[in-house]
Formats: structure tokens, C-alpha cells, sequence
């Protein structure tokens, strides 16, 4: 453990009295959810908040985790507190966060990142991710057996009027000028993992050929995304022109997703916008290249894939995804959800 968090073996045993005496003084059942600094692994693992107000009634949750998920949770039932995780060299992170969570006893502690931290604080009972739950499960799955759910815990975007008023003060503007209301279309044309990102031109070109297909007439075409994802979005905002929304950059991330709340259907990377919507219950499409669909596919109802191969076990660059496959794809969401194609006379 020391080589995982170096510095901790010595002060262990002077600062664990401390908790022990801390805990004496709480009424409350205390829980330490350590989560993951991705937006998309936090957004699958959101369903391990309820499930924590089933299995500790009463629980106050204090979720540690990395900076852009952590407005996730401010509105988050039983979440008393978060902790960000800034990355730090020779895991400093965790030893700061050790120094935050020795003084108290925790009734549990709950670890998806598989920590030697949650062997280091006082806890009553852990449940700690190690590789041998990687059996092939869907992410979501692995999650509900890990926490002993009989069935699947279906993540949850705790939503607040903060996040809904910051959305309506940058889509509302828009919807009244351009051409005017319609339905949306929310796109998010990054991922920040290599491989992952379908090319910029090409949601270009896409956008280009929903406004030209009669099932999306009169709709408005809305990138979302963070500060930094401005060049991949900007073909996909020039092509749309007056029917674009520009939600790039305009709030956290739960302010994007009240943005996506607002959409009708919804089409991105591999990313944790992607989980997002499907947590919300839009209507998604994935863009998959390199990595296992089968496993981080969106989870949902309304949820269904593209993939450059859609052989389980086979992978192609996300090059490969052509713009007519996607296409055709938005347009099956479409006709499943929104409705079927308008008969031609």
C-alpha cells in the first residue's frame, strides 16, 4: 500500500483514535463514495447513490471524486459533501483525501476506483472494486453486483434549478432567434480518449444531411460540450448556421445536462455526455470505433449504438463510421422514438 500512497503507513495509527472519537459524536450513518474522476464512469455509477439510501437508511454520503464530474452531485439525495480529487504527482490526491477521511468512522465505504485509501480509514464495512469483477458484464451491471443489488442500479443525472435555469439563459436567446423554436437535436462531437472521436468534418456533413431530410425539418442542431471542445464542434455549428444552438462552453456539466434535458434526441461519442443522455432518458446514439460497445454502450430503453464494426469482439478505427452509416442510424432513432417518416405523396 505504501507504493499507492506514499507517506500514509506512519500516520495511520496516530490519526485512527481520532476517528474513532469522531464517530461518537455523529448521529448520522456516515458513507464515503469514492468515485471516478470521468464524467461517464460517474454517470454509470450513479444508481450506487439510492442504493446507498437502501442499505444505510438515513445515510449522509460524502462522494469523493474528480473536478469536472463534481457538480454532479451537489443536488444529489443524501450527499452532505464533496470531495474533489485534483491528479497529483506520486498520488498525492489520495493522500489528501486520507487526510480528510481518517478523522471519522465510516459506517461504509464504497470504492469503484479500487483504492488502497479505503483500507486506510476506519469503516465498519468496504466494498472495494478489485479486476476480478471484470467478468464481461456491462459497466452498469458490474456496478449493481458489486454493491449486492439484485437488480440493475440505473444511473441517474440529479438534476437541480440551478442547472436548468443556467441551460434555459443560453438556449433560450437562441430558440427565439435563428428560425425560431423547434425540436432539438443535441450533438456531442468529442471524446478525450484517443481513437474515440468520430472526425470534425464529418458531423459537418452530417448536420448537413438531417437538414436536408424532411423528418428534420424545422429542427435546431445543438453541440454540446466543454471549453476546450470548440474546433471539433465547429463544422457541425457552421453547418447548421441559423438552426444551430451553441452550448459549447457555456456551463458545467450539469448545466449541459439540463441542456441535453432539453433535446429531443441525442448524438455523440463514446463520451460522458453520451452516458448523460441516456440517464435522462433521450433518445441516444452512440458513435463507437476501438473500444467495447457491447460493454460501454449507452444504458437505457431509448439507447442504441454505431459502431465502425458492429461484430461483438472486433474493433475498426472510428474512421472507418461512415457519415451515411451514422445517417441512416439518426434517422432509426428517430422513427423508434419520435416517429415513424412522413409518407411521400
Amino acid at each position: 500500500m505504501a507504493s499507492v500512497l506514499p507517506g500514509l503507513s506512519a500516520a495511520v495509527t496516530l490519526d485512527r483514535d481520532a476517528g474513532w472519537r469522531n464517530y461518537s459524536r455523529m448521529s448520522a450513518p456516515q458513507v464515503l463514495f469514492v468515485t471516478s474522476n470521468r464524467i461517464g464512469d460517474c454517470v454509470i455509477s450513479s444508481g450506487v447513490i439510492r442504493e446507498i439510501a437502501r442499505q444505510v437508511p438515513g445515510a449522509q454520503i460524502t462522494v469523493a471524486c474528480g473536478r469536472p464530474p463534481a457538480p454532479f452531485f451537489r443536488n444529489a439525495p443524501g450527499v452532505v459533501r464533496t470531495i474533489v480529487l485534483d491528479k497529483k504527482k506520486m498520488s498525492g490526491h489520495w493522500l489528501d483525501l486520507w487526510k480528510q477521511a481518517v478523522g471519522t468512522r465510516w459506517d461504509l465505504v464504497i470504492d469503484i476506483r479500487g483504492s488502497a485509501l479505503s483500507y486506510l480509514v476506519p469503516a465498519k464495512r468496504r466494498i472495494v472494486y478489485n479486476r476480478s469483477w471484470e467478468t464481461g458484464l456491462r459497466k452498469v451491471e458490474m456496478v449493481s453486483r458489486l454493491m449486492g443489488s439484485p437488480t440493475p442500479l440505473d444511473p441517474e443525472i440529479f438534476l437541480d434549478d440551478q442547472a436548468r435555469a443556467e441551460a434555459a439563459a443560453v438556449i433560450d436567446p437562441q430558440l427565439a432567434g435563428g428560425t425560431g423554436p423547434g425540436r432539438i437535436i443535441a450533438l456531442a462531437p468529442i471524446a478525450h480518449q484517443p481513437g474515440k472521436s468520430w472526425p470534425a468534418d464529418r458531423w459537418g456533413a452530417l448536420v448537413e444531411k438531417l437538414k436536408a431530410e424532411p423528418r428534420f425539418d424545422g429542427w435546431r442542431f445543438m453541440p454540446v460540450g466543454g471549453p476546450g471542445d470548440r474546433p471539433p464542434a465547429t463544422p457541425a455549428l457552421e453547418a447548421a448556421g441559423p438552426r444551430g444552438i451553441d452550448f459549447v462552453g457555456k456551463g458545467d456539466i450539469l448545466a449541459s445536462a439540463a441542456a441535453i434535458a432539453r433535446a429531443d434526441l441525442f448524438v455523440g461519442n463514446d463520451s460522458g455526455l453520451m452516458h448523460v443522455s441516456a440517464a435522462l432518458g433521450r433518445p441516444t446514439l452512440g458513435l463507437f470505433g476501438p473500444t467495447e460497445w457491447w460493454l460501454y454502450g449507452p444504458w437505457g430503453p431509448k439507447t442504441r449504438t454505431a459502431a465502425s464494426n458492429e461484430t461483438r469482439g472486433q474493433f475498426a478505427p472510428i474512421e472507418d463510421l461512415s457519415v451515411d452509416h451514422v445517417f441512416e442510424a439518426v434517422l432509426a432513432l428517430h422513427d423508434a422514438y419520435i416517429g415513424a417518416a412522413p409518407v411521400k405523396p
